[in-house]
């Protein structure tokens, strides 16, 4: 056999898993569109290209029919090769959006990495106190009232960590749903900051039977992108309750504005998300 054929065989064998790691991160850990929101798209490019290019390019340079200790170095080859995998995946699952956290004026996207083991084993409910493995859980975070522990929360506020961070103060997203449907938006504002939007948000508004009088919408802020929520203007719900929590359209930090972006594209995920608004620094300053 030769080297070629040898490198071709591991390559389409690479190619296999890397079709399986996919569909685990695309179907299960990140649903869309919360790949792109929570920056696993930079993470795979490299676990694809170790996975990918890593072991057949070793194959390649290494492999000789007949040599003496070749099977050896075709087992060392696939242990890293698989170590490399196994690390690059523990990196992305740590990445993987685990709650949407509603608070007040916005939704926050949280990764499993952001939640710490004591903090986590805090939660009042034993779904607040697990992360979730397919796809973030929507909740709530209640601010608690003024006092020690708010102060406590907002000195801890400059150093990144803010109510959603801590599950002991989420509760059922319908206990602050009244709360995030006082901040919505009317999309009015969305058409008048945005017109290039207008076209997409017609479209989508159309095929759901909604209007701009029973739409509104709350910013979504991800570790890497905002987005958008629609809510029902009634219930605070989606278009058919909470379960249909609805669309929204991708952006990262620092470029321009929907109007700009060419071009747009919304997502009918429920909880999809983005967002023209910036995080404004820790949530305590602005009550």
């Amino acid at each position: 056999m030769s080297r070629w054929k040898a490198a071709s065989i591991h390559l389409s064998i690479s190619i296999f898993v890397g079709l399986l790691t996919l569909a685990l991160l695309f179907l299960v850990w990140f649903p869309q569109p919360y790949f792109e929101a929570a920056g696993g798209q930079h993470l795979i490019i490299v676990l694809l290209g170790v996975d990918l290019v890593l072991g057949p390019l070793l194959t390649l340079i290494l492999f000789r029919s007949g040599k003496r200790g070749m099977v050896f170095d075709l087992w060392m080859i696939g242990i890293v090769q698989s170590t490399a995998l196994v690390y690059g995946l523990y990196v992305i699952a740590e990445a993987r959006p685990v709650f949407i956290v509603g608070v007040v004026d916005r939704f926050n996207l949280i990764a499993a990495a952001d939640l710490a083991p004591e903090d986590l084993a805090q939660g009042d409910k034993p779904e607040f106190r697990t992360l979730s493995w397919t796809g973030p859980r929507l909740i709530a975070a209640r601010v608690p009232p003024p006092g020690k522990e708010r102060t406590k929360l907002m000195f801890q506020g400059p150093m990144g960590k803010d109510v959603q961070d801590y599950p002991k103060y989420y509760v059922d997203y319908a206990e602050e749903q009244a709360t995030l449907l006082a901040h919505a938006k009317l999309l009015a504002k969305l058409r008048k900051t945005q017109p290039a939007s207008a076209p997409v948000l017609d479209a989508w508004l159309a095929k759901h039977g909604r209007t701009d009088e029973t739409t509104v919408w709350v910013p979504v802020m991800a570790r890497k992108s905002s987005v958008t929520m629609l809510l029902d203007a009634k219930s605070g719900g989606g278009a058919g309750g909470l379960a249909d929590l609805s669309l929204v359209v991708r952006q990262s930090h620092g470029l321009p504005l929907i109007g700009s972006m060419p071009p747009l594209r919304f997502r009918e995920n429920p909880l999809a998300p983005e967002s023209i608004l910036s995080p404004s620094g820790p949530l305590l300053r602005k009550l």
